[in-house]
């Protein structure tokens, strides 16, 4: 009995951190062949307006609920996103909630796409605090957040994850290169693979991330104080 109470508890915590993903509006569908989707804001008003995607519960597997999105916007040939929020009872948007939020699908020309130059994204791990150095200065990036630097062209920015085992990359961005976009790993430690024996620990990784899932957690983690 004891063993079968464990069980109903751990169904009852899997279904109570479930989220769904469900394609609530279809107003109509586009042919076309484009594997991005990337966020709009103001771009929307010019853009063709297919439907809606509502997402229920919570999950801390940001890159598999962006999957389960990616795919059904993709059945109906979305290309781009914006959050819907909802509404309060006198039309105000209501907070962005992580647990129950609403993205409008529509087909976008690539080419009138706005503000895809001069930044580079920095996003957070979904569970711990980061302290990151960029350009010798200090920031902390708290749980599910981000920060956007405004890069000059031909600048040099040096990003670290600090500490003696963190890492360490340095960007230069060009005139008109596109924005690039990484996420800031938390310290973890693993099995050393040397053969001797014992642990390994690293102070944080940076990893590249793709655009269109990059601007996915821009729309879901909070944006911090600006970067220059």
């Amino acid at each position: 009995m004891k063993n079968l109470g464990i069980v109903i508890l751990a169904l009852c915590v899997q279904l109570f951190n479930a989220q769904n993903v469900y394609m609530t509006k279809v107003e109509k569908t586009h042919e076309n062949t484009d594997k991005f989707l990337y966020k709009i804001n103001e771009e929307a008003k010019d853009a063709e307006y297919l439907g809606e995607i509502e997402v229920q519960g919570f999950s801390k597997d940001d890159a598999e609920i962006f999957s389960l999105i990616y795919k059904k916007a993709k059945e109906i040939g979305a290309n781009t996103f914006t959050l819907k929020p909802f509404e309060n009872i006198d039309g105000s948007p209501q907070p962005f909630n992580a647990s129950n939020y609403k993205l409008g699908l529509y087909y976008l020309p690539k080419e009138k796409l706005l503000n895809q130059t001069g930044r580079i994204y920095l996003f957070a791990s979904s569970d711990k605090n980061q302290k990151i150095d960029i350009n010798k200065k200090n920031y902390e990036l708290a749980p599910r957040s981000y920060t956007v630097i405004n890069v000059i062209p031909g600048d040099v920015y040096t990003i670290s994850t600090k500490k003696l085992l963190g890492s360490t990359i340095k960007l230069q961005p060009k005139s008109g290169d596109g924005n690039q976009y990484f996420q800031i790993s938390a310290t973890k430690i693993k099995s050393d693979d040397s053969g001797v024996g014992g642990l390994n620990l690293k102070s944080g990784d940076i990893i590249g991330l793709e655009k269109s899932y990059a601007e996915f957690l821009s729309v879901i983690y909070n944006k911090e104080k600006q970067s220059n």
